[in-house]
């Protein structure tokens, strides 16, 4: 008889005896092989023999538990919903899960050193200094908790866990503490006293084991992910504006580090990064583990802001754990209260919002727009109030390192109203026209639709800089890689599609080469110039006439004498800057109204990125020929099965 004995959760204590004892006794999986045990087997369950089982409890102190068998460690910290069902609403669950999962995490962390720092602040403590310093050498990590307990030895008090666990987070250092503060958890332990469920809630959670060794940052972020996103489903909100699919900010990170990879590679290198829409810090710990996978030696420096304050807790604790400086988190608006005010960065990266309207905030934008003008973030132009992406842009513009200082690179995700939204002399015409006409913009690459979880709309990944390699100064690369996708086992959301690893290189290498590429006939990559997406709007004006057809002359101010417009015979021409104006009114206006002539007043320039229309490729229709004998025959197959019902 065979059992399944869960691997997810053991102690790494545990660990090493249980692959101890398998390896002594040679316990024999299902197969008939050797067994091997091994923690970072992806199933997370192993098949053992029966007779080997209590053996194994004893030795390891490991118990069955049939609800932990789920593979999936979110789902396993998901069926924590089972105890909060009928006292809580759904849509609630995550403001338990959420921090007590933190908690774990920061409290499986502090566990191998926890006797040292408690020796360390009672010496200090005699000696009467500040123990701080000396509790975070101890500890190893940035921060530390004075407390004797733990979450495990607080399950030996049942009837005191509340004022307990409230002891034991007041024990942290400052820096976690806010973070508790910004999830509310004090309210939460009230409410799950209350409800009797306190002690079973935070034993639910002593018995996993959440350290970095067991769970890697990047997997913990992907749970945390996943739980957000299951909350933000059920309580009706807006996914996406908490965080990006993981393959959307591996092709980011590596469009936005591929033309440094020489410099990234010297021993000891140091670059900043920064993201004004942190979420869960998704975006900085991907960017983070590609430069150490190049470059062990290389230390990347975080910056963010982020306006959620769960979210914001999370990335906080992230950064914690991974030896971040925490107090470049900023919680709060990046557009209405930028909170690293004067601060630039080497690379940046962001994924903000599609089409919020930023109606809330309108009067200390449009009071930084008017007093600072380029002094500002907002100079070259206000977007309508109802789609705010392209204030992200311009305040990642405004972070942005001085060329003359090393420069800096980012990229935003994007949807395709800032493209072309907006006519010449609109807000959203002039913030194109300043980003090209200052050759900011590198790249803009088209993704697939349905690749994130709260939109199947088309987006776009815009890569631009100020330190421009020569081959690209006074170009744009536009790739269209809307059909690199495979779809997913399952949706999630309106997430249908993903990137796979050969998805992302190939893109990567499009960019990288920055040529023209055409792929079965079809283009992929284009290369512009810059000018080739700005045009002149002008104004056509035709004369007024009288009953008997004869032009009205204007009897004052500048065009006194000369014909009189009729307004209702007003038209307007775009012209692309690549060609005169006279040539182009001769050519496409003279022939079809030769009484026309030009407003020159009222000339305005405007750019504008059509995306699709350059990778279009006409498809010519069959010949009539054929379709006629398609409808025959099917014509003949439906008389034919009409005569059969007749019969």
């Amino acid at each position: 008889m065979l059992i399944r004995l869960t691997w997810i959760g053991l102690s790494r204590n545990s660990s090493k005896n249980a692959k101890s004892l398998c390896k002594y006794y040679g316990i024999l999986g299902s197969t008939g092989k050797r067994h091997k045990l091994d923690q970072k087997n992806p199933d997370g369950l192993h098949e053992l023999a029966f007779d080997c089982f209590p053996l194994l409890l004893n030795a390891t102190g490991l118990r069955f538990d049939e609800r932990m068998s789920d593979p999936n460690l979110s789902s396993f910290i998901w069926s924590v919903a089972d105890l909060l069902r009928g006292d809580y609403k759904q849509s609630e669950y995550g403001k338990v899960i959420l921090p007590f999962t933190v908690l774990r995490r920061l409290d499986c962390v502090l566990e191998p050193t926890k006797t040292a720092v408690l020796t360390e602040l009672a010496k200090r403590t005699q000696a009467k200094v500040n123990p701080e310093p000396f509790l975070l050498k101890k500890s190893g990590v940035l921060f530390y908790n004075t407390s004797p307990l733990d979450l495990k030895k607080l399950m030996g008090d049942q009837d005191h866990i509340g004022e307990n666990l409230r002891a034991y987070l007041q024990s942290f250092s400052p820096a976690v503490r806010d973070i508790f503060e910004s999830f509310e958890f004090h309210t939460q332990i009230d409410k799950l006293g209350k409800s009797g469920l306190l002690y079973l809630v935070t034993e639910k959670f002593a018995n996993i084991d959440l350290h970095p060794e067991v769970v890697s940052n990047a997997q913990m972020g992907a749970v945390f992910e996943e739980l957000i996103r299951k909350f933000a489903e059920i309580s009706n909100e807006t996914a996406g504006e908490h965080f990006t699919p993981r393959e959307v900010i591996r092709l980011m990170v590596n469009l936005l580090f591929i033309e440094d990879d020489e410099a990234l590679t010297k021993p000891g290198v140091v670059r900043s990064i920064y993201d004004p829409t942190a979420g869960t810090g998704g975006m900085l710990s991907v960017a983070g583990e590609h430069l150490a996978s190049h470059n062990p030696d290389a230390r990347l420096v975080m910056y963010g802001q982020e306006l959620n304050p769960e979210s914001y807790a999370i990335c906080k604790a992230d950064m914690l754990i991974k030896g971040q400086d925490i107090a470049n988190i900023i919680f709060g608006n990046t557009l209405s209260n930028d909170g690293l005010h004067g601060k630039h960065f080497d690379y940046m990266l962001s994924n903000p919002p599609f089409g919020v309207e930023w109606k809330k905030i309108e009067k200390e934008i449009r009071k930084e727009a008017d007093e600072q003008g380029f002094n500002g973030r907002f100079g070259s132009g206000l977007p309508r109030v109802s789609d705010g992406s392209l204030l992200f842009l311009m305040h990642l513009i405004s972070k942005m390192r001085p060329a003359k200082d090393g420069g800096s690179r980012f990229g935003i995700v994007l949807n395709g109203s800032p493209l072309f939204t907006g006519g010449a002399g609109s807000g959203e015409s002039e913030i194109r026209r300043y980003v090209l006409e200052n050759d900011l913009v590198e790249a803009i690459i088209g993704l697939p639709t349905d690749m994130f979880y709260n939109t199947g709309i088309s987006t776009y990944v815009w890569i631009v800089s100020n330190r421009k390699p020569d081959e690209r100064k006074g170009k744009v690369q536009l790739i269209d890689a809307s059909s690199f996708w495979q779809k997913m086992r399952k949706s999630l959301g309106s997430k249908r599609k993903e990137l796979s690893p050969d998805h992302i290189e190939e893109i990567t290498k499009l960019f990288g080469n920055c040529k023209k590429v055409t792929k079965g006939g079809v283009p992929i990559s284009r290369i512009f110039k810059n000018e080739d997406f700005g045009y002149r709007t002008i104004t056509v004006e035709r004369p007024e006439r009288d009953a008997k057809g004869k032009i009205v002359l204007s009897t004052k101010g500048k065009g006194k004498d000369k014909p009189q417009p009729d307004s209702s015979l007003r038209d307007t021409e775009n012209v692309p800057l690549s060609e005169a104006v006279e040539t182009y009114f001769k050519r496409e206006v003279l022939p079809h109204a030769p009484d026309a002539w030009i407003d020159h007043d009222k000339t305005q320039v405007g750019y504008e990125i059509p995306f699709n229309r350059h990778f279009y490729v006409f498809q010519p229709p069959r010949p009539l020929s054929e379709i006629d004998a398609e409808l025959k025959a099917c014509t003949d197959k439906i008389l034919t099965m009409i005569g059969g019902l007749t019969k």
